[in-house]
C-alpha cells in the first residue's frame, strides 16, 4: 500500500471525483454530455468517446490534488491511458489524485427490498490486475430501496465479505450500500444500515471508506466518521442536482464529496475547451466547498 496515497486519502482536503460509469450507465452519461446514441455504433465506438470524455476532464487545469484528493476509474479507463500513460499513473503522477478501481459488476434483481451486487467470480484477477496498474483501491455499489432489516443485513454482509477479499489484495475498498433518495421510509433504512455498518466495522481486518447517500438527518453517520477503522466517509449524490447535493452534503460535518453526474452537471462535448474547463473549475469548487464545511 503507498503510504502517501494513504495519508492523502485520511487527511487531504477535498473530494473523490465518481468516473466509473459502467456499460449500462454509459449512454446516459454520453447523452447528458450531448452525444447521442445514434452518434456512435456498438460498444468500442461508445467506450472510445467515453474515454474521450473522461480524458478531457482528467487533463483539464481544473482536475488536480488541491481539490479532489481521489478518483473512481472504470475498468476500461484503468486500462487505458492518458497522454501515453496509463490512467491510473497519469492521475497520481501528474496530478496528485489518488486511483481507485470500480470492481462490481452491477445489480442483481431486488430481493427484500434490496438490490445485491452481481456475483463475480473473477473479482481477484480483477484485484490482481488493479495492482499491477497501481491503483490504491476500489469501489462497488449496492442498492437499498426499503427499511427492509433482511435485506440490508444481506447487503452489508456481502459488502463486507468483498472487501475482506479486496483488503486480502493489498487494496483499500470503497463500501457503498446506496440508499434510494426517493424512498418513502429512507430514514428507517438509514437506522438499519448505520447499525449494521457500525456491527461490521468493530471487526473489519483494516480500515475501509464508506460511501454512502446523504443522510436524511444532518450528521447521523458522525458516529461512524470517528471510528478507528474507517479511513473517510463520502457522499454520493444519488440524483440531486449539484446544488442540492452540495446543500445537503455541507450540513455533514466529516463527509466528503463523491458525485458523479453532479459533478459532470452543464459539460457538453460542444464547449471550446475554454468553457468546458471554466464550468469544470466552478462546479469542482463548488463541490470542494460543500465538503470541506
Amino acid at each position: 500500500m503507498n503510504k502517501e496515497q494513504l495519508a492523502k486519502m485520511k487527511q487531504g482536503k477535498g473530494f473523490i471525483a465518481a468516473l466509473d460509469q459502467s456499460g449500462g450507465s454509459t449512454p446516459k452519461a454520453l447523452r447528458t454530455y450531448g452525444i447521442e446514441a445514434d452518434q456512435y455504433n456498438g460498444d468500442e465506438e461508445m467506450f472510445k468517446l467515453v474515454h474521450e470524455m473522461r480524458t478531457r476532464m482528467m487533463t483539464s487545469p481544473a482536475f488536480k490534488g488541491d481539490r479532489i484528493i481521489g478518483v473512481i476509474l472504470f475498468e476500461r479507463t484503468m486500462r487505458d491511458k492518458v497522454e501515453g500513460m496509463p490512467t491510473a499513473d497519469y492521475v497520481w503522477e501528474k496530478k496528485g489524485i489518488v486511483p481507485f478501481l470500480k470492481v462490481d459488476k452491477g445489480l442483481q434483481e431486488e430481493k427484500n427490498g434490496v438490490q445485491l451486487m452481481k456475483d463475480f467470480p473473477g473479482l481477484e484477477e480483477l484485484l490482481a490486475d488493479g495492482v499491477k496498474y497501481h491503483v490504491f483501491g476500489t469501489k462497488m455499489r449496492s442498492f437499498i430501496k426499503s427499511a427492509n432489516k433482511e435485506g440490508i443485513k444481506a447487503i452489508v454482509d456481502q459488502q463486507f465479505e468483498w472487501a475482506e477479499r479486496i483488503l486480502k489484495a493489498g487494496l483499500v475498498p470503497i463500501i457503498e450500500p446506496e440508499v434510494d433518495i426517493h424512498a418513502t421510509d429512507k430514514k428507517e433504512a438509514e437506522v438499519i444500515l448505520r447499525d449494521e455498518l457500525k456491527r461490521h466495522l468493530d471487526k473489519v481486518s483494516a480500515p475501509v471508506i464508506f460511501k454512502l447517500s446523504i443522510p436524511t438527518e444532518a450528521n447521523f453517520y458522525e458516529e461512524l466518521i470517528s471510528h478507528p477503522n474507517l479511513i473517510r466517509m463520502v457522499a454520493l449524490s444519488g440524483g440531486y442536482t449539484r446544488e442540492d447535493a452540495n446543500k445537503k452534503l455541507a450540513a455533514n460535518h466529516g463527509m466528503i464529496a463523491s458525485f458523479s453526474r453532479a459533478l459532470c452537471e452543464g459539460l457538453k462535448a460542444s464547449q471550446t475547451d475554454d468553457e468546458f474547463n471554466k464550468l469544470f473549475a466552478d462546479s469542482i469548487e463548488s463541490v470542494y466547498e460543500a465538503s470541506i464545511k
